[in-house]
């Protein structure tokens, strides 16, 4: 990384302001010009938007038990870190440094943690070698592997097991998980099956004042969100929705998972025939806006509740899906490409249950939204079967902060 970094970078930043995106502060991932940490308590690291919603139920947890415990959290991307900031559960926020020896010495020097967590599966070699070197414990919580993760971490397992030595103790979602991290070095006795912390996300206690802006620009229409889209989804999105029948009484909310790609996506929308708007610019939104695009992080959560189907992108695009816990929370029918490999156990269990839908096409989707559009009582029971799903299967945060809690003694 340390010969690499410096020819990688003028390609980087090209690309980062060619697609309008947007890093952490480079000085902080180097380990400099930090806030003022607290010192002996919990350093959470999450890498992104997913990520940090779980840490933020756990820091909840801890901060409730442990209200005297400092805690430091953590992100990796820009996005992450916008989410995290302003976090009441955490005393400080700040961009995970880069894997190199002197900037994770910096930042393990100035927070001197009792105990560092890793949200899901990442394995940093220089922060575990750094941890070790100090005594500090490492957690692993909501451990998954992935599929593809597994097949290169297996054939990396001889270079793998010293490496994961640090850890002492990973919570995995599943008893497949728990298999897995078996097989690429991590002794058994330090793995518990705790279940998967997302089935604890709730909706907001109080719904932001995007909700109560946007049910006013619907009106009477119906609501359908496709979240966290990936590039290749939007248009057959689009074009989709000019096949459902009466597309004059819908309003589509259009959420690509990178806010930096906004600008591209409202003008595809423009293009295929839709009258649209970026979310920043609601206000000026005319009552006949077919297409809102949401360029904000953190405010779709919350949104779905206004949804009467939602589709989960990433998925259409062999990317590996992404969370359907959201929209199930308020009940609402997911729809889903087949490309679910990152979150393979979670829809296996919506399936199971009939929460869920797949749609491979362009046709599969308009065929699938007309139908629960036109049948709002199937699209209803759908929904309600994905909400008794979650309630079933919460718990695995209280769970969790059980487990770290020897500790913290």
């Amino acid at each position: 990384m340390a010969l690499v970094l410096p020819l990688a970078a003028p390609w980087l930043l090209a690309a980062d302001r060619r697609r309008g995106k947007k890093r952490p502060p480079l000085a902080q991932r180097l380990g400099r010009q930090l806030p003022p940490l607290p010192q002996g308590g919990i350093w959470v690291q999450a890498v992104s938007v997913g990520e940090v919603s779980v840490a933020r139920l756990l820091l909840a947890e801890l901060r409730r038990r442990h209200p005297e415990t400092p805690i430091v959290l953590s992100a990796t991307t820009a996005t992450g870190l916008s989410l995290a900031t302003g976090q009441q559960q955490a005393d400080v926020v700040v961009p995970f440094p880069l894997d190199l020896p002197r900037p994770v010495r910096r930042v393990l020097d100035a927070a001197r943690p009792r105990l560092v967590v890793l949200v899901e599966t990442e394995l940093w070699p220089e922060m575990l070698a750094g941890c070790g070197e100090r005594g500090i414990p490492v957690a692993i919580v909501n451990a998954r592997v992935s599929d593809r993760s597994f097949r290169g971490y297996r054939m990396l397992r001889t270079w793998l097991a010293p490496l994961l030595q640090p850890v002492t103790l990973a919570l995995a979602q599943e008893q497949q998980d728990a298999e897995r991290l078996t097989a690429i070095g991590l002794p058994t006795g330090r793995i518990q099956v705790l279940g998967n912390l997302k089935f604890d996300v709730g909706p907001p206690k109080t719904a932001p004042q995007v909700v109560t802006d946007v049910r006013r620009l619907a009106g009477e229409r119906s609501v359908v969100v496709a979240a966290s889209t990936m590039e290749g989804e939007e248009l057959v999105v689009l074009r989709a929705l000019k096949r459902v029948p009466d597309r004059e009484r819908l309003l589509l909310l259009l959420a690509p998972r990178h806010p930096e790609r906004a600008s591209a996506v409202l003008e595809m929308a423009a293009a295929s025939g839709f009258s649209a708007e970026r979310r920043t610019l609601l206000a000026a939104a005319s009552p006949g806006c077919e297409v809102l695009v949401l360029d904000t992080v953190g405010e779709l959560a919350a949104l779905f509740e206004l949804a009467q189907v939602a589709f989960v992108g990433g998925s259409l695009v062999p990317t590996g899906g992404h969370n359907p816990i959201e929209p199930a929370r308020f009940a609402v029918p997911v729809l889903t490409g087949p490309h679910v490999r990152n979150f393979a156990a979670v829809y296996k269990r919506f399936f199971d249950v009939g929460a869920a839908r797949i749609v491979r096409n362009e046709s599969d989707l308009a065929s699938a939204l007309g139908q629960w559009l036109a049948d709002p009582a199937t699209a209803r029971r759908t929904g309600e079967a994905g909400r008794r799903l979650l309630e079933a299967n919460a718990g695995a945060t209280a769970r969790t902060v059980t487990a770290l809690e020897r500790f913290l003694a």
